[in-house]
């Protein structure tokens, strides 16, 4: 059969549209076709047109990216929610499996030591205290390890006391202002809370021993909150991209939060977060 009587052959491309299958149809004998008669005449275009390149395709990658870029904030709230999730679940399995464990060895050393005491054998009564000792700082570690995993007292008590108890550990000089704070949703006290975690860890290497504030706000349709330092401070626009600040912005982008830092050598820092309709309840008390 001669070339010039061959009918235009469409071939189907599935184009990615927000989780469902579109159809993008392409010309088999359109311009940049291997051996039509329509090769001879059309102008070069370096793949910018025909059935590997053209106009249709260049819509179509357009397409996908914007539907990529759509679902990214998506794709970062399922992540960032898969990780609290556990997080809690390993805090649980902490507190109720190895830490119930240690405890029970505490109480079993401790009646172990009374009994030597009551027989009259002090050297191996104190043996078996020191024993118990050590148990209890391992148990001291298991809990704290559990709170850096996931503190219970966030699911609990609510971010004001959260942090007040994360202060207490990291430093004297850490205070919180956030009295009668209302509740948030989870995911949201879970990303505060770890940006908080975060300011203060920055706060810890750059300001010392001085004292740190954080503050919370209920500003009715938000919360605000603040971490105000003042240590050394540092110029934000020399710091690399990404670190601790690059992850606390992620983790408060993933509950349509920001968060702004301010600072400058020798003037402290403040890191400023703001997420607006966080509220479990969204009736102020």
């Amino acid at each position: 059969m001669d070339q010039s009587e061959a009918k235009p052959v469409e071939r189907a491309r599935p184009v990615l549209s927000d989780g469902l299958a579109e159809t993008a149809k392409v010309s088999a004998s359109s311009n940049g076709s291997r051996g039509g008669p329509a090769a001879k005449d059309a102008p070069a275009t370096n793949g910018a047109s025909g059935p590997s390149g053209g106009p249709g395709a260049d819509n179509s990658m357009r397409f996908a990216a914007r539907v990529s870029r759509a679902a990214r904030p998506r794709m970062a709230r399922r992540l960032v929610a898969a990780a609290d999730a556990e997080r809690e679940r390993i805090e649980h399995d902490l507190h109720d499996g190895l830490q119930q464990h240690l405890t029970g060895l505490r109480i079993r050393l401790a009646l172990a030591a009374e009994r030597f005491r009551a027989q009259g054998d002090p050297e191996a009564s104190a043996a078996f205290e020191g024993f118990g000792d050590d148990v209890e700082t391992a148990i001291d570690e298991v809990r704290d390890l559990a709170r850096g995993v996931y503190p219970a007292l966030l699911t609990s008590e609510g971010l004001s006391a959260a942090l007040a108890s994360a202060g207490r550990r990291a430093a004297p000089g850490v205070t919180v202002h956030g009295h009668g704070l209302r509740r948030c949703r989870q995911e949201v006290e879970t990303a505060v809370y770890f940006s908080c975690l975060a300011a203060l860890d920055n706060a810890a290497q750059h300001a010392g021993d001085g004292p740190v504030s954080i503050y919370f706000t209920d500003t009715g349709d938000a919360l605000r909150f603040m971490v105000r330092d003042s240590g050394t401070g540092f110029d934000p626009s020399r710091t690399r991209p990404g670190g601790g600040i690059g992850h606390m912005r992620d983790r408060l982008a993933a509950v349509g939060g920001t968060l702004t830092v301010d600072s400058a050598p020798a003037q402290g820092t403040r890191v400023s977060g703001y997420v607006p309709n966080p509220w479990l309840d969204p009736t102020p008390g």
